[in-house]
């Protein structure tokens, strides 16, 4: 891969606002370089368990709440016309972007204005960014009819996998037409409980191929492949693998991201890149009290611990918020974005 962002800002994804104008209009004014395409979560079909769904076999809504029923009598017929459709786009060359595996305007309408203002004003951006929901996330958060998660069904398991990787596929293929760096982030909070009581005979051979399954559709299509995370997880599974991008919260997991200082050299050696989340989200607390001096102060801390030369945790480095802002409130989601825009313009003439 020969990405070098030079530690540019870019953003996770959700935005507290209503109007997706509006939202765009601050991804462009606070990270015009690596902008990326806005979700706003007041919207129910813009939330992490149902924004990528559509088109998936058996599945069903409950007001707001998305479920899997495989006990429909049309469950059946439904997984055999999704895989068909599937071996249509991957086998016999139907048009990805008339098939089910393309994102709409009802749930991604922000996907569409971002291609549709870059191309309107005439932009050239470094890069841009999409994102979608990871199959461990998808699969662990939505349940079947009875309640189990839909992981430990091996159909509803492969067909996740299967549509989640060929709708980030659709992403970087559209956004290859507007700007020749596309990059999709696939969005993992549920990878923090990986191995815990709650997720009991999911092993790691199996996290590990799905991944790589969803990687190989990003790359396969001329993508640069990230991976997020917004807790602590087992990060060999990401730095062992083929994504191109490591995401985390700098802010709140550095301490447990360092055990993995052998592996985090080894990735970085190969040439693959860091988004250090050092912008605090998840805390209001956090973000209401930090200040420019205290985040550049923790980023050069960070990678004298961890022993990477400065110019190259620089290259081979993005600055980013620890997550999303969607559930903080409109003024500190801007203190949040001007602030991972203002930590970028220091590392960078540092």
């Amino acid at each position: 891969m020969s990405f070098s962002p030079l530690s540019r800002p870019t953003l996770i994804g959700s935005l507290p606002l209503k109007d997706h104008k509006e939202a765009l209009e601050m991804v462009l004014k606070y990270t015009p370089e690596i902008p990326i395409w806005v979700q706003l979560p007041i919207y129910p079909k813009e939330r992490l368990l149902t924004q990528f769904v559509a088109g998936l076999p058996g599945i069903r809504y409950r007001g707001e709440d998305v479920y899997f029923d495989t006990s429909s009598a049309d469950f059946e017929s439904e997984l055999l016309a999704f895989f068909e459709e599937y071996l249509e786009v991957t086998e016999a060359g139907k048009d990805i972007t008339q098939s089910r595996f393309c994102l709409d305007e009802e749930h991604a309408p922000g996907f569409f204005l971002l291609l549709k203002t870059i191309e309107e004003r005439g932009l050239k951006p470094f890069a841009i960014k999409g994102q979608i929901t990871g199959t461990f996330t998808l699969l662990t958060g939505i349940k079947d009819q009875d309640q189990k998660i839909a992981y430990y069904d091996i159909q509803l398991r492969e067909a996740v996998v299967k549509a989640i990787s060929l709708k980030a596929r659709f992403q970087i293929k559209k956004m290859k037409e507007v700007c020749g760096s596309a990059i999709c982030f696939f969005d993992e909070p549920a990878l923090a409980g990986f191995g815990s009581s709650g997720f009991v005979g999911i092993s790691k051979e199996d996290v590990s191929q799905d991944l790589s399954e969803c990687i190989k559709a990003v790359h396969d299509e001329g993508g640069i492949c990230g991976v997020h995370v917004c807790a602590n997880t087992d990060w060999s599974l990401i730095l062992d693998s083929d994504v191109d991008i490591l995401s985390f919260d700098a802010f709140g997991y550095f301490d447990r991201f360092k055990l993995f200082k052998e592996k985090i050299h080894k990735f970085l050696d190969k040439g693959k890149v860091i988004a250090w989340g050092l912008v605090p989200t998840l805390n209001q607390d956090d973000l209401e009290k930090i200040d420019i001096d205290t985040l550049y102060d923790m980023w050069q801390k960070q990678i004298e611990e961890l022993e990477i030369p400065k110019d190259k945790a620089i290259s081979q480095g993005l600055i980013t918020p620890s997550c999303g802002t969607g559930l903080l409130s409109k003024e500190l989601s801007e203190k949040a974005l001007r602030l991972t825009f203002e930590l970028s313009q220091r590392i960078r003439n540092s």
